[in-house]
């Protein structure tokens, strides 16, 4: 492999190594400049994807300097802040890119922030019993009708009212974010709670420098000022044909897919920043998968971990800066490195993705079979789950799927592994407690050593606003292993008809419903007893 130092695009303290040995990348960046569009983006030109992708184009490219506006707000966040000073314990409810780069932003740089970004009544539930009293809850959904926060708001405003609160002391711990004009809006003028308005000429994969990374950032008590500041710094080169890292990684990122390395490893190499792949993940399988192609993004838990290179993989480490002595990719040698500060890098990941878009073909602003999983889900809410019978059921594991397997877990995980085809890709979904179930992640590597292809891993719902999109649109070669788990204490969302716990199934099985649609392979397993189920999940996986 080609020694990533020989070449560098730096700027503001972000540095792209390896960039331009990556095959084609050199042909793709000399494309992007007769086009004009270093230029052409950072005066955000809407004709850049295409004529169909422009009337999308026109009202999503505010992040190119969304980061000037976000500085209109810092008065506005200070004085929020020092009005709910009592008030310590801050919660996110948001889906997507409205949790995603705050969540990011508060592991990096140490602040304590809860992010509810799930339908798990076992989860919701800890929550809601967590400091009640002296919690913010901040609300945040671009379109204002996200049935995932929708559900947190009714049931923190439930909980605010039975711990003795007045409607006008319960409006108090709500902090309401979202686009002018949302229904979101209206909901948060009746309740009296404060409300933010974003911009909305912002996508939301692409708000992390918007009020929807700055707000929850700075209750948890970020100085955000600094994130626009490595921001802005870097836009400066943004316009340049040279010394470009956004430029580069674009160039990098879209002439690997085109040639074949069409997954990206995102590897972080332990030089301080906590958490970028999880926001890059959505950032780049939303906007890139679809038209039935793609990048997928692989997020891998150390450099070393399998899974982080391959064939048909791009391996990209990130981190916050290389301090002297230390070494690309934390000592795997990627074929591409990204070390800067993370405002930078948040406005860098979002430009190398519209340039890939642009270097692919494709629209990086849509996102066309989100809402398929969405309407599964509503008519199965309105109809009930269609029923289904479990092929066999050993321990505490009902196994759905698996081919002609009828005994067996772990022949049951071999024979989805055989199912994922050369050029495929095998993707875990978890509708489970990310914290109490937290050990269904290592199933990743797990079965990533064993199956020797790409495995992503995504916890349920959350996935659904990430690579959710790229599993319809993108190349239709997945493989599928869904995990769902039985509900021991289940919680009404309040004024609706149905439960945390039956939003949560409805949520997996409307999935379900889009993959087997596209007659992609589909492995479910239901814990009946998640700690036991998910024990006899990890023993089997161990002895592929």
């Amino acid at each position: 492999m080609s020694d990533p130092l020989d070449d560098v695009a730096a700027a503001a303290g972000l540095a792209v190594f390896g960039a331009a040995r990556v095959p084609g990348a050199g042909q793709a960046r000399e494309e992007l400049v007769a086009g004009g569009v270093p230029e052409k983006l950072s005066a955000k030109d809407p004709t850049l994807w295409g004529p169909a992708a422009e009337s999308e184009a026109k009202i999503r490219l505010g992040w190119v300097d969304t980061f000037r506006r976000g500085r209109e707000l810092l008065p506005q966040l200070a004085e929020l802040k020092a009005e709910l000073s009592d008030l310590t314990h801050v919660v996110l409810a948001g889906m997507g890119g409205s949790s995603l780069a705050p969540e990011v932003i508060t592991r990096t740089l140490g602040r304590p922030l809860t992010v509810l970004d799930t339908t798990d009544p076992h989860q919701v539930r800890i929550a809601l019993a967590d400091r009640l009293l002296s919690t913010v809850v901040v609300v945040s959904s671009k379109s204002g009708s996200t049935v995932e926060t929708d559900s947190h708001r009714r049931a923190y405003w439930q909980a605010f009212l039975d711990a003795g609160l007045t409607e006008a002391e319960a409006a108090r711990h709500f902090v309401i974010v979202t686009d002018p004009g949302s229904p979101l809006e209206a909901t948060a003028r009746e309740m009296g709670a404060y409300v933010v308005l974003a911009d909305p000429d912002v996508g939301g994969r692409y708000s992390a420098l918007t009020a929807f990374g700055l707000v929850p950032a700075a209750l948890a008590g970020v100085d955000v000022a600094e994130l626009l500041d490595q921001a802005a710094e870097l836009s400066e080169a943004l316009t340049a044909e040279q010394g470009n890292p956004g430029l580069a990684l674009g160039a990098a990122l879209g002439a690997a897919a085109r040639n074949g390395q069409d997954k990206v490893a995102l590897v972080p190499d332990g030089t301080g920043i906590v958490g970028l792949g999880d926001w890059a993940e959505q950032l780049i399988a939303e906007s890139t998968g679809k038209n039935g192609i793609g990048i997928l993004p692989v997020v891998v838990e150390s450099p070393d971990s399998p899974g982080a290179s391959g064939s048909d993989v791009l391996t990209v480490s990130t981190g916050g800066s290389l301090g002297p002595g230390a070494v690309l990719g934390g000592g795997v040698p990627p074929d591409v490195a990204v070390n800067g500060p993370l405002g930078a890098q948040f406005l860098a990941w979002e430009y190398a993705t519209a340039v890939a878009g642009r270097v692919l073909g494709i629209n990086p602003f849509d996102q066309p079979n989100v809402t398929e999983s969405k309407e599964n889900t509503n008519r199965i809410l309105a109809g009930g789950a269609p029923a289904g019978t479990p092929a066999f059921t050993t321990g505490a594991v009902e196994v759905y799927g698996a081919g002609s397997i009828r005994d067996d877990l772990a022949s049951a995980l071999r024979w989805l592994l055989t199912e994922t085809v050369d050029s495929g890709y095998l993707a875990v979904m978890v509708y489970l407690d990310r914290f109490g179930d937290a050990a269904a992640a290592e199933l990743r590597p797990l079965l990533a050593a064993a199956a020797g292809r790409p495995v992503t891993f995504g916890w349920g719902p959350r996935f659904l606003h990430s690579t959710g999109q790229y599993h319809k649109g993108g190349p239709q070669v997945g493989t599928f292993l869904q995990i769902t788990g039985a509900v021991t204490g289940d919680l009404p969302v309040p004024g609706k008809p149905y439960s945390f716990g039956q939003l949560q199934a409805a949520q997996a099985a409307g999935d379900r419903q889009a993959l087997t649609g596209r007659q992609r392979p589909v492995l479910r397993l239901h814990l009946t007893d998640r700690a036991a189920g998910l024990a006899q999940v990890l023993a089997a996986a161990r002895t592929l």
